[in-house]
């Protein structure tokens, strides 16, 4: 399906492909009528990440869920393109644009929360509201010196992605899997995450070498739609500190926590993270 397509003809949840006058194409599913909610997913994930939602949330919007380049399924001009945030908040913008969708209920989850984030300070007019689930990205704090990974974190990102880049993919995977969420969870994991981890594998690496860049102050305070900051109650600290300086930063922001969830939240607790959602959105 190519750019400039009526929203009222999102019907199905086939797998489609959005050709932009930049040569991306975007591939995504779309499903439902109302208002566009908009998903973007975050590592080794795709547009299958957010299955529990556009399936439930279709009831009441339009859900779009789209692959970011590099991510599965991937075809050469994806391949060509540049990998990185910034280059992921300008296909994403110019997605909502050409797709004449502006202006959106934008939900991003992890990196995908980082790429929201910069999407809705650098083009106000194509978000309505914000919902940043488990934001990626370090924090900045006035008077605090600037945040970094700590070694033994960078340490165990270089091994996972030797891994990878070695072919021991699913033991890198693990190792970083079991890292950002919980001690385990990798093993615990559905088949069908696995499966899109493993599709995605290849992207790790090159995320490592496009570090997010930190969340300061004067940042949020770019971002003036509504605002919906979720975390998970056993999410690791660092997703959590993200939520807290977000939400006293933004100012109109609030916070909401999915209990006993860690970071995969949106899938472990779909009708919890699908409630949250829909009362924001709905406004």
């Amino acid at each position: 399906m190519n750019a400039r397509v009526n929203p009222s003809i999102f019907v199905t949840r086939e797998l489609c492909f959005a050709t932009l006058r930049s040569g991306m194409s975007v591939p995504y599913v779309a499903c439902g009528t109302g208002e566009p909610l908009l998903f973007l997913h975050g590592s080794l994930c795709d547009y299958r990440y957010w299955n529990s939602q556009t399936r439930d949330l279709s009831q009441h919007f339009l859900c779009i869920a789209i692959s970011l380049s590099h991510y599965w399924p991937v075809d050469d001009a994806s391949i060509q393109a540049e990998f990185g945030w910034k280059a992921h908040v300008a296909e994403v913008a110019e997605f909502i644009a050409e797709m004449d969708l502006g202006p959106v209920h934008l939900v991003g989850h992890s990196r995908g929360g980082c790429v929201a984030f910069h999407l809705a300070r650098e083009y106000p007019h194509l978000v309505k509201s914000l919902t940043l689930a488990d934001p990626g990205g370090p924090l900045r704090i006035d008077g605090v010196p600037e945040a970094a990974l700590p070694p033994a974190t960078l340490a165990l990102r270089e091994r996972a992605a030797g891994l990878i880049e070695s072919g021991a993919v699913e033991v890198g995977l693990e190792l970083f899997v079991d890292s950002v969420s919980m001690p385990g969870i990798w093993k615990r994991s559905t088949s069908a995450f696995r499966a899109m981890a493993i599709a995605n594998a290849a992207t790790l690496p090159k995320q490592f070498r496009d570090p997010l860049p930190p969340y300061t102050r004067d940042a949020a305070a770019q971002i003036k739609c509504r605002t919906l900051l979720i975390e998970g109650e056993r999410s690791p600290r660092m997703y959590r500190d993200n939520v807290a300086k977000l939400v006293e930063w933004i100012e109109h922001a609030e916070k909401r926590t999915v209990t006993g969830a860690s970071h995969g939240m949106n899938v472990a607790s779909p009708l919890a993270f699908n409630s949250l959602v829909h009362s924001f959105a709905h406004g």
